[in-house]
């Protein structure tokens, strides 16, 4: 075996052997080994879901969303977005608040998957994806409805941000779960209790007090649907 060149990148080992009968009509060959190292090996990207939303009421449905996701993704960040002129149900911040406690009981019940993120912003999703580094938007789909409208939507993305969207259809138990149902039932004083297999205990817990304080902006958000 002989060296015959050797620098920070790679080291080049020759490794001449004797002619045998069958190659006897060739010069004397050489194998050529170039070993791996740390200097050629190019680091793949790491693969960031975006699941973005306005998450008022963060539900059970979304929940099963990110838990689903988490292993298909090195990492996912949940955005929430700030829409001043909407009237909302939880304050921006208490919802960012809400929002990541329930992500971090659900990330330390399988610390073996993907980790997951809350964080806020304001403006364009795909210019937040971007700008955090996202491979894709994540989104859920309960229902063929969903999917016409989700479609529409990740065409769009695409065409104008390059960016891919990933749907994860949701459990069945929340194929019916809405954020802006739940939002009326609260506004007109329903009872959340029995919303507990949608919507979180900590959320619940949240609505009651907002129902409890007359001067909440949960009640100008009433609307009932069989009344127009």
């Amino acid at each position: 075996m002989e060296e015959i060149e050797k620098n920070k990148t790679t080291t080049t080992f020759e490794y001449k052997y004797p002619l045998s009968k069958c190659l006897r009509h060739f010069s004397s060959p050489i194998v050529t080994i170039i070993p791996i190292s740390t200097y050629n090996c190019v680091r793949m990207k790491e693969h960031i879901a975006i699941y973005a939303g306005s998450f008022d009421p963060i539900t059970s449905g979304h929940l099963d969303v990110v838990a689903r996701a988490r292993g298909m993704f090195d990492r996912i960040i949940v955005g929430i977005g700030h829409n001043p002129d909407k009237v909302s149900l939880f304050p921006f911040d208490e919802r960012v608040e809400i929002a990541t406690a329930l992500i971090d009981e659900l990330v330390a019940k399988n610390t073996n998957l993907a980790p997951v993120s809350v964080e806020q912003y304001g403006g364009l999703t795909v210019d937040f994806a971007k700008n955090s580094g996202g491979s894709a938007l994540l989104r859920g789909i309960r229902n063929v409805t969903d999917l016409a409208v989700e479609t529409q939507l990740a065409i769009t993305n695409r065409q104008v941000a390059d960016m891919e969207t990933v749907f994860i259809v949701t459990g069945e138990a929340y194929a019916f779960t809405s954020s802006s149902l739940i939002r009326q039932i609260a506004a007109l004083g329903g009872n959340v209790e029995r919303l507990d297999s949608i919507i979180p205990q900590l959320v619940i817990s949240r609505i009651k007090k907002l129902q409890e304080d007359p001067t909440s902006s949960l009640h100008s958000l009433g609307r009932d649907a069989h009344m127009e």
